[in-house]
């Protein structure tokens, strides 16, 4: 029977049902709307028919990928392809095919065709067909260059080319653009006749003979006027042609132009030069003025700038002697910037300073050479040292380099962007750089200066010393380090120059490591020039290189003494360093001399071990010891000792003193890695020298230590002394039985070794059981030994 609910059971599941549905018909009206849109965002496809084949190109699901370009733009492309073939054949017509025809039909022809090339935008428009009016009317723009080609071979050959030309342009600029604004729909027309019009001036002034200046004012103008009608062009492609010829004859006008101050001889050739460079700057500040972009404007009044430190510069360079170009340019951009100041809006008076700066860094890498040879020349001592005093500082320093031309010019300019920076940091956002740019700048005229004026050698000393004293107390450290290397070098020409710069440098780098933050400079410093002062001690006393090594030592004594007051300061490992470099140059001074450099290193190895007490140089331990080992075996290969016990013992007994404190300090140590090394430094050579040894004395103590060494480690359960004194010792044992083994060897048959093999065997085989528990019992004993 059916079960009927009672009607509000009936009602309350009724509602429960038409909500449901209720939700799923919103949800399935929210997917409607969204594949509407994603359909609308695609391009039409048409759609596959039922049944169809899907293509390689569709999509997994059968949806025709989408177009790789768009309708317009192919219609553009097939546009532009046919009225450039159809240009094509209008010139090859005019070219080729003219003379065929009389002046009637040439005129007819021509000027009937373009006519209707010209009208038919017309109707092309009216219909909405833009992109093809656009294309018939380049034709037709096309075309009325022909005409006017054909106007001159016909009618006016005798007519000057560049001449009519020039005319010709203007003629068709106005042309063009009548026509473009009769049809405003287009957009080619006027933005051609824009183009066309750039020709205009220049060709004119080149038709009517006139020279460079002349043509370059025309460039000028003719950017002048593109600059001055670009902001008021309301299209957008009417503007970009006005900018691109403002700039592209702008650059023109202005190489012209710059060339010609360049090469100008006479102050009118250089004033006529000039005044095109200031209108140029004039047009790029004026613009600059009125451009909205902070950035293009800040660059074009960098322009501008240059260009009238240019001008100024062109006039004063042929008034003045030879070499001072450089200086009367940097002079105008100096007063450029002192112009501008509070003159301008901010992006054009930044663009000038600028324009400044870029002058000013162009003068200091002309005067960059000077410095250059001034630093680099004293090098050249190091490879000639107490050769003779120069006869002065200039001579001192183009020992190998040659001296450059205009010095005095190039200290002027360095002296003047000196003092600007000095001026500039006043300002709080140029301070920093300011100030640090003029301490190395007024560095740079101290070292220059003695070379320049040519002082004598001793007062070019004094004044590179004073630089590096004054750099020392009243700048960085780098200055003053800067300045004392050259200085070093430069006493090599003399040994008194020498001995007395080497040790004033190391007294003032020691007195300036004392300030705060000049010690991890200028303390190393003081110690490498310690270092250089001990060697030039022992040459001028005429002492052995290896005599002079021991005097080198002083110095990393007094680093390993340092370091440890300096610990945990910047300047400490810097210290140490320098202190280790000099000791390593003690040891190649005394390379040669093994007496002498067995002391050289016993006493690196005392320095070593003073410096390991400290708690953070634990480590310099092991460098102690290794060169006590090395001034050892030094000392015994010039002794011409010959037994290796002598140079191991002295490894083995420091080697098992440290295994012995390494297992007390922790018990788990193994024995391989506490005792191994150090027994196997002194038994391995030994035992070797044992066997090729024919007296008895070597192998008898050599057993005896074997057998003392194997005691030990089976008292003290020790398996690297066991394994490694009972191999030698049986070892050991083998090399004295061998004559007596060869003597039975001889004295028995030949079927007897073989024999005795098979009995070995037999009793290895009838054992083997009990051989294994004995091998196995053995292993164990050693593994629970340590």
């Amino acid at each position: 029977m059916t079960h009927i609910p009672p009607p509000a059971e009936e009602l309350r599941l009724l509602d429960t049902e038409l909500w449901q549905l209720d939700a799923r018909r919103a949800q399935l009206l929210t997917r409607r709307a969204w594949l509407l849109a994603a359909l609308q965002a695609q391009p039409s496809v048409p759609p596959v028919a039922a049944g169809a084949a899907v293509s390689p190109a569709a999509g997994p699901a059968g949806a025709a990928v989408a177009p790789e370009t768009s309708a317009p733009r192919v219609q553009n492309v097939l546009l532009m392809l046919g009225g450039v073939l159809l240009t094509i054949a209008a010139v090859a017509f005019t070219l080729v095919s003219w003379g065929h025809m009389g002046i009637a039909g040439r005129a007819a022809v021509l000027g009937s065709v373009t006519v209707a090339v010209l009208a038919a935008p017309l109707p092309l428009l009216k219909r909405g067909l833009r992109s093809t009016a656009e294309s018939v009317a380049g034709l037709g723009l096309a075309l009325t260059v022909l005409d006017a080609y054909a106007l001159y071979e016909v009618a006016l050959g005798g007519v000057d080319g560049t001449a009519y030309t020039a005319g010709a342009s203007a003629v068709l600029a106005g042309l063009w653009a009548a026509y473009g604004r009769g049809l405003g729909a287009l957009r080619l027309p006027v933005p051609a006749a824009l183009a066309v019009a750039q020709l205009t001036l220049p060709l004119w002034a080149v038709a009517s003979g006139a020279d460079l200046h002349a043509v370059s004012a025309a460039l000028l103008a003719t950017s002048a006027l593109d600059a001055a009608g670009a902001p008021r062009a309301g299209v957008r492609a009417v503007r970009v042609t006005a900018v691109t010829g403002a700039l592209a004859l702008g650059a023109g006008g202005v190489l012209t132009a710059g060339s010609l101050a360049w090469t100008a001889a006479g102050p009118g050739a250089a004033a006529r030069a000039a005044a095109l460079l200031v209108l140029a700057a004039a047009v790029a500040l004026v613009v600059a003025r009125a451009l909205p972009k902070p950035e293009a404007a800040r660059g074009l009044a960098m322009t501008g700038g240059l260009l009238l430190v240019a001008a100024a510069g062109a006039v004063l360079r042929v008034s003045l002697p030879a070499g001072w170009a450089v200086p009367a340019h940097l002079a105008c951009a100096v007063a450029l910037v002192a112009a501008v100041r509070g003159r301008f809006a901010e992006p054009v008076r930044e663009g000038l300073v600028r324009a400044g700066a870029v002058v000013h860094a162009l003068a200091l890498l002309w005067a960059a050479p000077l410095a250059v040879v001034t630093l680099l020349g004293p090098l050249g001592w190091a490879a000639r040292p107490w050769s003779g005093t120069p006869s002065d500082a200039r001579a001192a320093v183009t020992v190998d380099l040659p001296w450059p031309p205009y010095p005095v010019q190039a200290v002027v300019v360095l002296a003047a962007v000196t003092a600007v920076l000095v001026v500039a940091a006043r300002r709080e956002a140029w301070g920093a750089w300011a100030r640090t740019g003029a301490l190395g700048l007024a560095w740079t005229v101290g070292m220059v200066l003695p070379a320049t004026l040519r002082l004598p050698y001793a007062a070019g000393l004094v004044i590179v010393g004073c630089v590096a004293v004054a750099a020392a107390f009243l700048s960085v450290p780098w200055f003053a380090l800067a300045a004392s290397v050259p200085l070093a070098f430069l006493s090599l020409a003399a040994q008194s120059a020498t001995l007395t710069v080497l040790s004033a440098l190391t007294v003032l780098c020691a007195v300036a490591s004392r300030r705060p933050g000049f010690a991890p400079v200028m303390a190393p410093a003081a110690l490498a020039y310690a270092t250089a002062l001990a060697g030039a001690t022992g040459a001028a006393a005429h002492w052995q290189p290896s005599h002079t090594a021991v005097l080198v030592l002083l110095v990393p004594v007094v680093a390993a003494a340092l370091g440890a007051r300096l610990a945990g300061s910047p300047a400490g490992v810097p210290v140490e360093v320098t202190g280790a470099a000099a000791a390593l140059l003690a040891v190649g001074l005394s390379v040669t001399d093994p007496p002498m450099l067995a002391l050289v290193l016993g006493l690196c190895s005392v320095i070593a071990a003073g410096t390991a007490v400290r708690e953070d140089r634990r480590a310099a331990g092991y460098a102690a010891a290794a060169l006590a080992v090395a001034a050892a075996w030094v000392r015994f290969a010039a002794w011409d000792v010959t037994a290796p016990e002598a140079y191991t013992l002295p490894v083995t007994v420091p080697a098992l003193l440290i295994g012995a404190w390494r297992r007390r300090r922790d018990p788990g140590t193994p024995s391989w890695t506490a005792y191994g090394p150090g027994l196997a430094a002194t038994l391995a050579p030994s035992l070797a020298a044992a066997w090729s040894d024919a007296q008895w004395t070597r192998p008898l103590l050599l057993g005896a230590a074997a057998l003392l060494v194997t005691l030990l480690g089976a008292r003290h359960r020790l398996k690297a002394p066991l394994v490694l004194g009972g191999s030698v010792l049986v070892l050991d044992a083998l090399h004295e039985l061998a004559p007596f083994l060869v003597q039975v060897a001889d004295a028995l048959p030949r079927w007897a070794p073989p024999a005795l093999a098979g009995l070995l065997l037999l009793a290895v085989g009838a054992t083997y059981e009990r051989r294994l528990r004995d091998v196995r019992r053995v292993r164990e004993v050693l593994g629970r030994m340590g």
